[in-house]
């Protein structure tokens, strides 16, 4: 490794997706480290020291927020990217929070991933929805803010929206409403 390589560690537990982000990655000038979870995660970062990483919001039945703080303790100039496929506001207004510079829905384009890292500032132009959102969608917003104030109890968040907690779970198991 050359010491004007980038570090990239990718925290992703789909094998397929991140062997193909590798791939495309590693062409931008990328040295990429894998993991499928949090636990090798943190063993890899401990190890390579990387200075940048893309975390799965989703990895299992853990959160990829769980790992921000203490990537961010073993380098605290590290650039963390969020890319998930179950987005909410709850859970980007977490990660920026906790440290990551950009919050990507998936699916997203290594072009679009490699900008993150590289632009990190905010767009004061973005547009703003026309419309607001759908009732399906204000449900998911509802249930991820439920979900984030009992930090990831089903349980609690089951027992706080006075829903049945299998309910909750099949809820959660579909990818949001768009609007």
């Amino acid at each position: 490794m050359s010491s004007n390589s980038k570090h990239l560690l990718i925290v992703e537990d789909d094998e397929a997706f991140s062997s193909a982000l590798t791939k495309a990655l590693e062409k931008k000038g990328f040295t990429v480290f894998n993991s499928s979870s949090i636990e090798t995660a943190l063993l890899t970062a401990n190890h390579y020291k990387p200075e940048f990483a893309l975390v799965d919001l989703r990895l299992g039945n853990d959160s990829g927020l769980q790992i921000i703080p203490s990537l961010k303790e073993l380098n605290s100039k590290i650039k963390i990217v969020v890319l998930t496929g179950y987005a909410s506001i709850a859970t980007a207004v977490e990660a920026i929070k906790l440290g990551a510079i950009q919050y990507l829905t998936k699916p997203a384009s290594s072009d679009e991933i490699y900008h993150a890292f590289f632009k990190p500032e905010g767009n004061a132009e973005q547009q703003l929805e026309p419309n607001p959102m759908s009732v399906k969608r204000l449900e998911w917003e509802h249930i991820q803010k439920v979900l984030n104030e009992n930090e990831g109890n089903l349980s609690a968040t089951a027992r706080a929206l006075n829903m049945h907690r299998r309910t909750l779970q099949r809820k959660l198991s579909k990818r949001p409403a768009k609007t």
